[in-house]
């Protein structure tokens, strides 16, 4: 099993940038697929960013690519996401989350670990 543990949201203005962390602990020598999940009130939840921790390239969303960057660094086990160029319709609870292999490839939210959450707010 894995613990997901976020931090890092926050309020900003349009245009500014945040980088949110997931923190992982537990089984953290299994490969995994690895994704950042968004949801805003009233709406479902975007899967924006994904990425296999065994290798490969990275998945964005269009509404977040070339502003989103997701990496991982495995020497301390976290999961980041940079956002730059934040609009107010970035506004949403961000989820870390991590799941079987074959989420990178077929996609969905059939994450089987998640994060409890962090908020980001961005203002017009």
């Amino acid at each position: 099993q894995v613990q997901l543990a976020e931090s890092g949201g926050g309020s900003v203005e349009a245009g500014g940038s945040l980088r949110l962390s997931c923190a992982a602990a537990g089984d953290t020598h299994s490969t995994y697929c690895m994704g950042w999940i968004r949801q805003a009130p009233g709406k479902e939840r975007e899967v924006i960013a994904r990425i296999y921790t065994g290798g490969g390239s990275p998945y964005y969303a269009d509404s977040v690519k070339g502003r989103f960057t997701i990496n991982q660094d495995n020497t301390d086990n976290t999961l980041y996401l940079q956002m730059n160029s934040l609009k107010p319709e970035d506004t949403a609870m961000y989820y870390c989350a991590a799941g079987f292999e074959y989420i990178c490839y077929w996609g969905g939210t059939d994450f089987q670990y998640w994060g409890q959450g962090t908020q980001v707010t961005v203002s017009s």
